[in-house]
């Protein structure tokens, strides 16, 4: 019996005081899945767009057309944030012509 208090009581202490790895995600890992996730989504949702006017029907375009275009906004807001976070200067080349487009999704219909 009292090997295993001593025994318990070691585990714990070499628990307790032994460092523990978190694996949590970084605000710049944070804010990267964000820009992919919200890209993806936007991109998935033009192309259900496509194909729905590929088959001539126009139902419900603009709703998703303006849901596409601020996920699209987002991504890129968070796309300019990971690069603050990182430190490192953005391709506001490459940002301003994707948000102009976004913008230009966003108010078509």
């Amino acid at each position: 019996m009292k090997i295993f208090v001593l025994t318990s009581f070691l585990v714990c202490l070499v628990t307790i005081i032994s460092p523990i790895e978190i694996f949590a995600d970084t605000a710049l890992n944070v804010y990267m899945n964000d820009f992919y996730s919200k890209t993806y989504e936007a991109s998935k949702i033009l192309k259900e767009i496509e194909n729905t006017l590929k088959e001539g029907s126009r139902k419900k375009v603009c709703s998703k057309q303006r849901e596409a275009a601020r996920l699209g906004l987002l991504a890129n807001k968070s796309l300019i944030k990971a690069f603050e976070i990182e430190g490192a200067n953005p391709p506001m080349q490459a940002i301003k012509a994707s948000q102009q487009r976004w913008e230009s999704i966003l108010n078509e219909c």
